[in-house]
């Protein structure tokens, strides 16, 4: 790996994969002269026996490469479920490798020579749609968490609500008083740290799928 890694803490930085060095290094003055920072590869092994920063990213990927393509590298990281977005940018794509990458959930899929804004717009996308999916499932784990406080009668309760139940067909289908409903319906809300119906669903949503089955 090149030693090509500046700054630090949770700015956004582009992993560049190529085996060509000065392509490499242009890219890698391109992204740096907009502020974002790199880190260069010359190979996929190389990827794969790093330790990965835990920060907004992406990959930029070259697909033939000595070794592993990048098509490889691809699957190896979703087979050890790295979702970091990934950028192909090769001078010998075609369309079947284009289809077979975007399938596999790249970003985009770049051919050289390729403009230099539409290959800062595609890392921009990237890196965006990494702080998302960053963003994602932080509130997922938050909202894990706050589930684990409710009490069982709590959680029957919220899986009503999310179903659409009224406090009265709570009531009944739990046996219990309305004002008992709630009083439970309260609590919870404000566990979930939720301030209505449509931001409580959407933290149900974001449950485990076991969780949400009452597989429990």
């Amino acid at each position: 790996m090149d030693p090509s890694c500046s700054g630090s803490g949770d700015k956004p930085i582009a992993m560049l994969v190529d085996d060509d060095l000065k392509v490499r290094e242009a890219m890698s003055n391109l992204l740096n002269s907009v502020g974002i920072e790199t880190i260069l590869f010359s190979s996929a092994r190389e990827v794969l026996e790093a330790k990965l920063p835990d920060r907004p990213s992406c990959f930029v990927l070259d697909v033939r490469m000595p070794g592993l393509s990048g098509l490889d590298l691809q699957r190896h990281l979703q087979a050890n479920g790295i979702e970091t977005p990934i950028v192909f940018l090769t001078g010998h794509g075609d369309i079947a490798m284009s289809v077979e990458a975007m399938k596999a959930g790249a970003v985009d899929f770049l051919t050289k020579p390729v403009r230099d804004q539409t290959f800062l717009d595609a890392v921009s996308n990237a890196i965006a749609n990494d702080i998302a999916r960053r963003e994602a499932t932080l509130a997922a784990r938050k909202h894990a968490d706050n589930y684990e406080t409710l009490t069982q009668r709590e959680r029957q309760v919220l899986r009503l609500v999310v179903g659409g139940s009224l406090n009265k067909q709570i009531a009944f289908e739990l046996g219990i008083s309305e004002i008992t409903v709630k009083l439970h319906r309260s609590n919870m809300m404000k566990k979930m740290h939720a301030n209505s119906i449509t931001q409580l669903f959407a933290a149900w949503q974001s449950l485990p799928e076991s969780v949400r089955r009452g597989d429990e």
